[in-house]
């Protein structure tokens, strides 16, 4: 970390990184910086939709307590100060958790925080709000009988993804330095490669969760941010045990703030453009091609090979369905009827699945997995595009007029890697013919999160900077 930080002119620009050098330095204080990601939140929200919730006061009140500690220079943790989001799937005491969902009660007490915001508050970050999701994350774009549509920070005719969808256009203009998502299928990679963010899914069994997720060990919780570095940040404090969930596959600590090698000399990494079955826009292609050279350059051998399985949509299909099921059991028919209808279609087709077939794809599942271990007995990383496609009309679950009926038809690098529960990335690498971002997917050997992590990290250093939004 250098000595001597100067303060950027503008706020919006800052990372949580250097933030927090800057508050080391008494250049910086949590109120001004919180204070101008609400004056932000405030200009770029009624365009973008990205907040479901926004507290100023219970903000303001963090950021204030969290500015005297620094004064009398004992932070309460490594995030004192830190603006920071909750998607709107977590709960959150003092805010509402709606699920984007008019079942949803706002009147409830609101008085628990999921072990994620119980983390990140005792780390203490400085909660502004809750972000947008579409009901209960169950596709890829965002937007809710509740909310309403959220748009595109770089263009806002277009979706920014989801259903993390709220925490990447937050990320992208900066409302915020570090956000929550939540990813059963890609919901925090999507929406990272739309709008140009960084998110990792981390491996099943990192990240506490409580309630579990209907979708059950398919759902990873992680963070969104502007850099790999805050990810990195975020991670080392949302990646602690919690007594209350139940799969919590290892509560070991890595050093997530270990910092990058120089050098990828020794790295075995295989690069994928399309696993072998996915039609891939040309110009997604290159780009991604273009940051897998970046891989060599840096000295890591770089095999082009498909992991060799085949598309597994009926397998993720069954056991997403059957999951979303689980949410009609708790709602009675006058709920049912405030439903976003494409859920309604999908939780109805869950509860026709048979025991034969969900256990059917319970083992293709383990097979899949299996087959992933060995394939990361050969290779430290696999690569491939984030999505085969760019941004589209907001409002719309696919693409109009294109050859897609459903979202996980257009989604087919994330999902696999949520069945094998692996850590996967997506990273910034460059712009499509439309000028808008493209992810680089990076996927790590399970519980190996480190080396997604440490590649994402020095990679970004030697990639071309994204134009700058209007933040």
């Amino acid at each position: 970390m250098p000595q001597q930080t100067s303060l950027p002119t503008r706020l919006a620009e800052l990372t949580a990184v250097q933030a927090l050098e800057l508050f080391r330095q008494r250049l910086l204080s949590p109120v001004e910086l919180t204070q101008d990601c609400l004056a932000r939140i405030e200009q770029h929200n009624p365009t973008v939709n990205a907040f479901a919730h926004v507290d100023t006061t219970q903000a303001l009140t963090s950021a204030r307590a969290a500015e005297a500690r620094w004064h009398a220079g004992t932070p309460c943790g490594p995030l004192d100060g830190i603006p920071t989001t909750i998607k709107d799937l977590t709960l959150t005491a003092g805010m509402p958790t709606r699920f984007g969902s008019a079942t949803s009660d706002p009147d409830d007490p609101w008085e628990i925080d999921a072990p994620i915001s119980h983390h990140l508050r005792q780390a203490g970050a400085v909660i502004l709000g809750k972000t947008t999701s579409p009901e209960f994350g169950w596709k890829g774009v965002t937007d809710n009988p509740l909310h309403g549509i959220t748009r595109n920070p770089w263009d806002h005719r277009l979706t920014p993804g989801g259903s993390s969808g709220g925490a990447a256009a937050a990320a992208a203009l900066n409302l915020g330095l570090l956000h929550q998502g939540s990813d059963a299928g890609g919901s925090i990679r999507i929406p990272c490669s739309f709008t140009g963010s960084f998110g990792i899914k981390p491996t099943f069994g990192w990240v506490p969760q409580w309630p579990a997720s209907a979708m059950s060990q398919l759902s990873h919780l992680g963070p969104m941010t502007r850099t790999a570095n805050d990810s990195a940040l975020m991670l080392s404090v949302m990646a602690k045990p919690d007594a209350r969930d139940g799969y919590l596959g290892n509560p070991r600590a890595d050093d997530w703030l270990t910092p990058p090698p120089t050098s990828l000399k020794g790295w075995r990494i295989a690069y994928s453009p399309d696993l072998g079955y996915v039609d891939v826009a040309p110009d997604i292609t290159a780009s991604t091609r273009k940051a897998v050279e970046k891989l060599q350059d840096l000295g890591a051998t770089v095999e082009e090979i498909d992991p060799g399985f085949d598309s597994p949509l009926e397998v993720f299909n069954t056991l997403w369905f059957a999951g979303a099921s689980q949410v009609l059991e708790r709602l009675d028919m006058d709920q049912q009827d405030k439903l976003d209808p494409g859920f309604l279609g999908i939780a109805r087709r869950g509860a026709d699945i048979s025991l034969r077939d969900y256990l059917a794809a319970c083992r293709a599942r383990e097979q899949l997995t299996a087959q992933m271990q060995l394939f990361h007995q050969q290779y430290d990383l696999l690569i491939t595009p984030t999505l085969p496609l760019s941004p589209f009309e907001a409002g719309h679950n696919v693409p109009p007029g294109g050859p897609y009926r459903e979202w996980m038809e257009w989604t087919p690098f994330s999902y696999p890697f949520n069945l094998t529960q692996q850590p996967a990335a997506s990273l910034p690498c460059g712009l499509d013919d439309q000028g808008l971002p493209v992810g680089l997917h990076l996927v790590g050997p399970r519980f190996q999160d480190l080396k997604v992590l440490q590649v994402a990290r020095l990679l970004e250093q030697h990639l071309p900077d994204h134009p700058n939004l209007d933040l």
